[in-house]
């Protein structure tokens, strides 16, 4: 069965991308926190300000005075959203993807196993999904998942283009083989 890779590839590579959730909890959640909590002090005392008018303990606050609890105000809330940061990019990036291209791959699996059509355009099918995802949710794991500079430069590139396209072309031959060769009940090869 042509498909039977892809199902584990699928269902191993699921727990790989899946597992960056802890990993964005365990290693960004301690620095967001932190940050949040300075920046609803900040924030709380701005409100306070606006609240009592600019005044402080019944006199009018000086423009500078202002101006700093402003600027402290602004580079905390800058400080928490800058703290986001790398959970929204892995959040973005290779877990969505990933998880995305895991179910990819398993439904495409368990697609060739009920379609009669050539060993050799299974074959392509099949390797396309896997290369496909590699190139495109896995560069995304190692550039922004792993930190590796090498691979986001690659992203960046003409190579960035190949992994996503490659899914894009399996997705199209997967649609051309359930058209040609459905049969609803596994197939043998």
């Amino acid at each position: 069965m042509v498909g039977k890779k892809n199902i584990v590839f699928g269902f191993i590579y699921l727990v790989f991308t899946a597992a960056l959730g802890p990993v964005m909890i365990l290693n960004y959640v301690g620095d967001v926190n932190s940050s949040r909590s300075a920046k609803q002090i900040q924030i709380g005392d701005l409100q306070n300000a606006v609240d009592a008018g600019f005044e402080l303990d019944l006199d009018p606050m000086s423009a500078d005075t202002i101006a700093k609890q402003n600027s402290l105000a602004l580079l905390s809330l800058s400080a928490y959203l800058n703290s986001q940061e790398p959970i929204n990019a892995i959040k973005g990036g290779p877990h969505s993807h990933g998880n995305l291209e895991a179910m990819l791959n398993i439904v495409v699996g368990l697609m060739l196993c009920l379609v009669a059509v050539t060993p050799l355009l299974k074959q392509i099918i099949s390797w396309l999904f896997i290369i496909g995802t590699l190139g495109h949710s896995g560069l995304l794991y190692l550039a922004v998942g792993l930190e590796q500079a090498w691979a986001g430069s690659l992203l960046i590139g003409p190579v960035g283009y190949v992994g996503p396209s490659l899914i894009l072309i399996g997705l199209l031959l997967a649609g051309v083989a359930a058209a040609i060769g459905f049969r609803g009940t596994p197939v043998e090869d």
